[in-house]
């Protein structure tokens, strides 16, 4: 049965997309050029997964990026890398929730969306 194998990209739009991939560079560590950045799947944390999730549109989860979405990605170090996106200027929540599926923070980007960084629990 032809079936859907994973998360091959997330794709969005930004006021200046030169300047939101210096950004991520810089403060985030990617290595993204003007086609985005690869994230082999090698890579990533053992128990790290792709989710695809469709929210219901009363949600205020994406608050208070006033984006139709939110990206989550996957670090090494959540409160590592909020302290380097406020060291930026990034506005960052004032919560961090730890649970079983791992450790989450979450900040709004120069472009104003809502980013989640997910720090799966050690395996």
């Amino acid at each position: 049965m032809a079936k859907v194998l994973g998360l091959g990209g997330v794709f969005f739009k930004a006021p200046d997309p030169q300047a939101l991939i210096a950004w991520y560079n810089q403060h985030l560590g990617t290595e993204m050029n003007e086609w985005g950045a690869q994230f082999p799947i090698q890579q990533l944390p053992a128990g790290a997964y792709g989710v695809f999730s469709p929210f219901k549109e009363s949600t205020d989860y994406f608050a208070p990026s006033t984006q139709n979405y939110m990206i989550n990605l996957v670090v090494d170090d959540v409160d590592g890398c909020l302290a380097r996106v406020r060291a930026a200027g990034a506005v960052v929540m004032p919560d961090i929730e730890t649970s079983e599926y791992g450790t989450f923070g979450w900040f709004i980007d120069p472009a104003g969306n809502k980013i989640e960084l997910w720090q799966p629990p050690a395996v």
